[in-house]
């Protein structure tokens, strides 16, 4: 299973690549060419992101947490 900093390096990377995609069929939409597969594809990417913030949220439940400890004021010494 990867690491939980790979995971979320790839949801970085995708978030990047769908943000790019949805300026592209911004543009494709304004020139008037179809769109239906790259439609497609994001969604497809999308799925994708979501399914590795799920693996993400899951290895963050089962590492354990490490405990900081606060004085006054929520200073951290």
């Amino acid at each position: 299973m990867p690491s939980i900093e790979f995971i979320r390096s790839e949801i970085a990377r995708m978030r990047l690549r769908i943000g790019r995609q949805r300026k592209e069929i911004l543009q494709l939409q304004r020139a008037g060419i179809g769109t239906a597969s790259a439609e497609a594809l994001l969604s497809r990417m999308q799925a994708k992101v979501d399914h590795l913030v799920a693996q993400r949220d899951e290895l963050k439940s089962t590492v354990p947490r490490e405990k900081k400890t606060r004085v006054l004021g929520g200073r951290k010494w």
